[in-house]
């Protein structure tokens, strides 16, 4: 019997069936105690989850269901997101497959927009074969951004280490286009929030790093950071915002300096999650950070090269299932403590 505490439901876009994304799934749920804490819901299709199943020598038992409304509580869920079928060539990118991936994900987060789940957890997408006319985003952050409310932020996540992103999926040579004054506040304001109500952090604190190598050297190897940073983290702390820099971004993970901070801010995406992965590849989390609901995703991509050798680690995808859980019950316990106890007068 699953105590109802526990049971938050916990939505699963199965991503790229071609890749890695079911394997690591499968082999999460193989543990029973998963499903004392949760009830996943895959959405997919009933007979290429079963075939997938037989691929990887799974004892799992699914629950198929066309209706969201009759996901069994303790049990492995799987939604028929779509009915036609498809060749499954692990390995191998195939634009169907990625039409098939992108229909779990859109049919998810309608689910968790609708709040018949409650959590969203992403397998990996290839981000080439899944662009058409109707999906021309670069990832599922970019897609959650224009449909669910609030702003997203891309936060990589591992124990106390937490990396976000001024910038994440634009060119190297557009970064220093986007930062600015506005942009800087508007992240470091969803960041702070995030540490409060996601992980329980009354007094946050975040580390910035500087653009340039060496934060600009004033202003001998860019401007950037003197002009735009500089001022812009004066004026936030000047405010009461506990946010600290520019750091100097070759040295800074290095020398551990992270671990003085409850979350670190970098300008571009490899500037963030070069360190990351260095330091947490293949057990981190990627969240998305200052939206009305949850997603989290494992910090690996679609595994083409191992696909279907009984080689992926699910470590990352059962972590990024305990962070959904997580903070999903921290919301809950912020949201009550925060929740005023005077009633308005009507």
């Amino acid at each position: 019997m699953v105590k109802k505490v526990e049971n938050t439901i916990v939505g699963i876009s199965v991503g790229d069936l071609n890749g890695i994304g079911v394997e690591v799934i499968l082999k999460t749920f193989e543990d029973s105690r998963m499903l004392e804490m949760c009830t996943p819901v895959l959405f997919a299709n009933v007979k290429m989850i079963s075939f997938l199943k037989k691929v990887y020598k799974s004892n799992l038992n699914f629950n198929g269901i066309d209706d969201l409304s009759k996901i069994i509580p303790g049990k492995i869920n799987v939604y028929n997101a779509w009915k036609e079928g498809a060749t499954i060539d692990l390995g191998t990118e195939d634009v169907k497959i990625g039409e098939l991936a992108i229909k779990s994900f859109v049919s998810a987060t309608a689910a968790l927009k609708e709040g018949k789940i409650d959590t969203l957890v992403t397998a990996p997408i290839n981000k080439h074969n899944i662009q058409s006319d109707d999906f021309k985003f670069p990832g599922h952050t970019d897609y959650l951004n224009q449909e669910l409310d609030g702003d997203a932020l891309m936060l990589m996540t591992h124990r106390g280490l937490r990396i976000g992103l001024l910038t994440d999926h634009v060119a190297v040579s557009e970064v220093s286009k986007h930062i600015n004054e506005a942009l800087i506040i508007k992240k470091v304001t969803t960041l702070l929030e995030a540490l409060k109500s996601d992980f329980g952090i009354s007094k946050p604190k975040i580390a910035l790093l500087g653009l340039n190598p060496h934060c600009g050297d004033n202003g001998v190897i860019g401007k950037e950071d003197n002009e735009v940073i500089i001022p812009t983290v004066k004026k936030m702390f000047e405010k009461g915002k506990m946010v600290f820099g520019p750091f100097s971004a070759d040295s800074f993970f290095g020398g551990k300096q992270y671990e003085n901070y409850d979350a670190v801010l970098a300008c571009y995406h490899d500037q963030g999650l070069v360190p990351f992965k260095t330091l947490a590849f293949g057990s981190g989390v990627n969240y998305t950070a200052g939206l009305e609901q949850i997603r989290t995703s494992p910090d690996h991509g679609t595994g083409f090269d191992i696909a279907g050798k009984d080689k992926a680690n699910e470590q990352s995808f059962r972590n990024a299932v305990y962070m959904a859980i997580d903070v999903f019950k921290t919301r809950k316990e912020y949201s009550a403590l925060t929740e005023s106890p005077l009633k308005t007068k009507k």
